[in-house]
């Protein structure tokens, strides 16, 4: 009978140790989730002609370091790529449709062609 009392506090303490490596987990999957859809984008384009991707996207560097991408000051996710004026060639990546904080995207100028991958409406913001 002497047990009874342990057997919630140990349900409680379970419950709040799962919530910390839960939210832990999805904290620093956050930022690398991002990263692995712009290495996807890199990965996609044929033509980077001026190596703008191909020398300055690198897991060497932090994601909100790359050329052309923003990130949030608040949680550090990528808010705003601008791939404009890069002569890239490619169709457009469905991996773009990954980046859950991006507001703001200018593509212009360069070779892309195809259909818009649906993966683009993931884009709520």
């Amino acid at each position: 009978m002497g047990n009874t009392r342990f057997i919630p506090a140990l349900i409680v303490a379970l419950l709040l140790l799962k919530f910390v490596v839960s939210f832990s987990i999805k904290t620093t999957t956050n930022i690398s989730t991002d990263q692995s859809a712009l290495l996807a984008l890199k990965a996609h384009i044929i033509n980077d002609s001026r190596n703008l991707l191909t020398t300055n996207w690198s897991i060497a560097f932090s994601v909100c370091k790359w050329i052309g991408v923003t990130c949030g000051s608040r949680h550090q996710r990528v808010i705003a790529l601008d791939l404009s004026n890069m002569n890239l060639s490619d169709t457009v990546s469905p991996h773009i449709g990954n980046l859950s904080f991006l507001t703001w995207l200018n593509m212009k100028n360069n070779n892309f062609h195809g259909p818009l991958p649906a993966q683009l409406a993931n884009l709520h913001r």
